[in-house]
């Protein structure tokens, strides 16, 4: 029920993928993700939620936790670089069940968050629009239930165009992300430096409120607030997961995964501290409750009308490296459980170009639902916590990875370094967050591994099988339609 996969099975079946990206790309794709709506609306709407200017510690702490799991990563990916990820890997490392399980939690992480982010990216370019008098009906600019929204078509469309995109080809698509990762640092350093002539020392005063209970019973200011602030801003570290996920298509991946991971998520965390320490100084904290674009909002304020626009505009363009980079993680994903028969063998197969189409088709039809009827905000609940047990089991599984590199397992180039304090570390880490997020979270959480444990018996087990590397086996190859 619960065998573990040949390591030389996924090196057989992923061969097919086309070996284009560098640490380049990997850096894009990492620094789209970890630098998408997240920064662009999260410090903001944390520090008037749970923190205030403390919002800094809470991204710091995230990003220590974060980095600790890097580590791990990094050496996954270095020794086992196949398409899944953590999915893959801990089908390796634990058997099919727990790695399905791994991978249940990331195929919801990477669903919503290209909903999540699709869902951001309309709000900035509906604020990008409206200094020129252009909006749209209620109707089409909200999801479902909000503001009398029924669908938010820009966020439809968003999906749509970077589906196209991808099926362009990794080479295209990654040439199209590392131009508007380019981008879109130049609109974060653009607020930095502009914001940074606005801000007035007495908005950092109290820098760590005093704590009590919101409206809604969360917990702002103290220690508490920045917990509740950590939990909620996590998933704006995801982008070396997404990484991860390709590593199957990687130039020289025993170098390339560890640097593209490390390196992305260190240059992230410097920018997240700078921007949030820019915008809570421009404002009061509690100017950014419920504002979904807050960088905007800020420098129009200020009087920066023209920088605000381009700002934005250049940060709507960025924004779409989140989605290139979720998307093409997310359908490797996808691929990955019909390349083991987990769901139906058609999921994993490749088109003429060796792309995985049925893959992308599936995550983009979700993706367009769930974005242009699912409210930002409820979508920001819920991502976090697919990616925090994908870290825990990430993290646990370094022990017995260590135990068999060089023996039945490659030895991995990268090692992650004090071992076996760090592992244990970064699950401790990853579980108090976890713990942290707010009930509703969890419980969607639940009823969502439910459903993924349901269709393990009823489908996955009965179809998928680890045949041993040298096995004929015409349905388990990879076929080029």
């Amino acid at each position: 029920m619960n065998e573990k996969v040949d390591f030389h099975f996924y090196a057989q079946k992923d061969k097919s993928l086309e070996k284009t990206l560098t640490v380049k790309d990997f850096l894009a794709l990492g620094l789209g993700t970890i630098l998408s709506t997240s920064i662009f609306t999260l410090p903001g709407i944390v520090a008037a939620n749970y923190t205030g200017p403390s919002v800094v510690i809470s991204f710091i702490v995230a990003a220590i936790v974060a980095g600790l799991v890097a580590m791990n990563y990094a050496e996954m990916a270095s020794s086992l670089p196949f398409a899944g990820s953590a999915y893959s890997w801990i089908s390796v490392v634990f058997g099919k069940f727990w790695g399905w399980i791994v991978g249940w939690a990331l195929l919801a992480e990477y669903l919503i968050a290209v909903a999540f982010v699709a869902a951001g990216l309309s709000s900035n370019v509906q604020g990008l629009i409206s200094p020129f008098g252009l909006k749209l009906p209620n109707s089409l600019a909200f999801p479902l239930g909000t503001n009398g929204g029924v669908v938010d078509i820009i966020a439809v469309i968003i999906v749509a165009i970077v589906t196209f995109i991808l099926f362009l080809g990794d080479d295209k698509s990654s040439k199209v992300a590392n131009l508007l990762v380019a981008l879109k640092l130049i609109a974060i350093i653009v607020f930095i430096v502009v914001g940074a002539t606005a801000i007035k020392a007495q908005n950092y005063v109290p820098f760590i409120p005093k704590p009590h209970l919101n409206a809604n019973g969360t917990t702002f200011g103290g220690w508490g607030g920045i917990y509740a602030g950590v939990s909620t801003i996590f998933l704006s570290y995801i982008g070396f997961d997404s990484i991860a996920s390709n590593s199957a298509e990687a130039k020289n991946p025993q170098k390339t995964m560890p640097r593209g991971i490390i390196g992305s998520l260190i240059i992230g965390t410097i920018f997240f501290i700078l921007v949030s320490l820019v915008l809570v100084g421009m404002f009061k904290y509690t100017n950014y409750a419920n504002n979904a674009e807050p960088v905007g909002w800020a420098l129009r304020q200020q009087g920066h009308v023209i920088t605000a626009t381009v700002v934005q505009a250049i940060a709507v363009l960025g924004m779409f490296t989140a989605l290139i980079a979720m998307m093409m993680a997310g359908s490797r994903l996808i691929y990955s459980f019909g390349r083991d028969k987990m769901l139906p063998k058609q999921v994993g197969k490749l088109n003429k170009n060796h792309l995985p189409s049925v893959a992308l088709w599936i995550i983009t039809i979700v993706g367009i639902v769930m974005g242009g009827i699912f409210p930002f905000t409820f979508l920001a609940q819920l991502i976090s916590s697919g990616t925090l047990i994908a870290f825990m089991f990430v993290s646990l599984a370094m022990y017995p990875l260590r135990k068999r590199e060089g023996k039945d397992l490659p030895m991995a180039p990268f090692r992650a370094p004090f071992y076996p304090v760090f592992p244990a570390l970064g699950f401790l880490g990853s579980l108090a967050i976890f713990w942290g997020l707010d009930i509703e979270a969890k419980t969607y959480s639940v009823v969502w591994f439910i459903i993924g444990v349901i269709i393990y018996f009823v489908y996955g087990i009965k179809h998928s099988h680890a045949p041993i590397p040298d096995e004929k086996d015409a349905e388990t190859e990879q076929e080029v339609k």
